[in-house]
């Protein structure tokens, strides 16, 4: 009888720990600026302690104390949060089961933890699914930099046929037809009718809001040396080392310097050469190029490079290791960036990179998942 009582007791508090059912009607838009951004006269704007920092003058390549580039902010609280419940939200998608965050899942830092993605038809797309973190940023977007902006940088998925397969026409349709998202739309813009640009710009300012600063590295780098311990500070001076030359691409502290390079990171088997930047320009020397991605939570969002070639960071560092242009195709000729050459690291050495990048994870600012969104679709998880 007492295990019964136990059992009814364990079911109930399991009842009560379910958040209450949030209908479409009942959504409201925060009015507070996300966690690290501070309102002023109505607008978000980041606050961080690299703001105290200035590259030139503190900085150098891979230097502690160096400041951030300009981020994307000066969103209003209800802007973001409208494209914090449009990321979530599969009105988006042509069949109404894809949303941002299905290939972008908070989950596993705003990848999704395949080497390619099935798309609205069940197609795999051509290249693995970069993390969002800190995108807000950058200043190019795509693995082969091909977009300027987030805003046109979203138009890729969202019309693409291998992935979200929608349309402006839809998505106008589906949002002027719902009267939460016009409620919605008309408390963060003036107007009574949603265009496209407000979505465009909404989801722009839920991105931009991705920031994540406060890693056990961010804290060592702020001054507080046990932070990281010894096998952890070892790998830091590897990848700040000329030998390595981790830094002069991944540089901190947004551990990226937004470049173009050709490294010859190989294909899966059976995949053709992927000529990146090449398709998009007539220099030669940019085939094969791809983005320099941020390691900001790279631990989270395995498996690596444009391909998902890698399955682990101890494979992907070893590929650097492996001698200048040793997995390009014999039929290629790449112009391959400067640092890659043959460092010869040890394996301990090796180790000690991977253990120096799970320094860069922090969750702390990982946005809320919806309860519901204002179309009354299923939440994407």
């Amino acid at each position: 009888m007492r295990v019964l009582m136990l059992m009814v007791f364990a079911a109930l508090l399991a009842l009560l720990a379910r958040p209450a059912p949030v209908h479409a009607s009942e959504i409201v838009l925060s009015t507070q600026c996300p966690a690290s951004f501070e309102n002023r006269a109505g607008h978000c704007k980041l606050v961080s302690n690299y703001s105290a920092y200035s590259s030139l003058e503190n900085g150098g390549v891979g230097g502690l104390k160096t400041g951030l580039p300009d981020i994307r902010d000066g969103f209003t609280p209800q802007e973001i949060d409208l494209g914090r419940y449009l990321f979530f939200d599969p009105v988006l998608s042509g069949n109404g089961k894809q949303s941002c965050a299905t290939c972008h899942n908070p989950d596993k830092g705003f990848a999704d933890g395949r080497q390619f993605s099935p798309g609205a038809t069940g197609t795999l797309t051509a290249r693995n699914v970069p993390g969002l973190w800190n995108v807000g940023f950058l200043k190019r977007y795509f693995w082969d930099g091909r977009a300027n902006s987030l805003e046109q940088q979203m138009q890729g998925p969202l019309y693409s046929k291998g992935e979200m397969a929608s349309s402006k026409e839809k998505i106008l349709a589906s949002l002027n037809g719902n009267a939460s998202y016009r409620r919605l739309f008309a408390s963060a813009y003036a107007g009574s009718t949603i265009t496209i640009d407000q979505v465009y710009r909404s989801i722009a300012g839920f991105e931009s809001s991705l920031v994540s600063l406060n890693s056990r590295y961010d804290l060592y780098a702020h001054g507080f040396p046990d932070a990281l311990n010894k096998q952890e500070v070892e790998g830091l001076n590897i990848f700040r080392s000329f030998v390595a030359r981790c830094a002069e691409c991944h540089t901190p502290p947004l551990f990226t310097n937004q470049q173009i390079v050709v490294i010859g990171s190989p294909e899966p088997a059976g995949r053709a050469f992927d000529p990146g930047a090449g398709n998009y320009s007539a220099e030669q020397r940019l085939r094969g190029g791809f983005k320099v991605p941020s390691l900001r939570n790279v631990a989270l969002t395995a498996p690596y490079m444009h391909s998902g070639r890698f399955g682990t960071l101890r494979e992907t560092v070893a590929f650097y290791n492996g001698g200048r242009g040793h997995a390009v195709p014999k039929e290629e000729t790449l112009f391959l960036h400067w640092h890659i050459h043959e460092p010869k690291l040890r394996d301990e050495e090796l180790d000690r990179l991977v253990d120096f990048l799970k320094t860069l994870t922090d969750e702390s600012f990982k946005p809320q998942r919806p309860i519901a969104v204002p179309s009354g679709l299923a939440v994407s998880r």
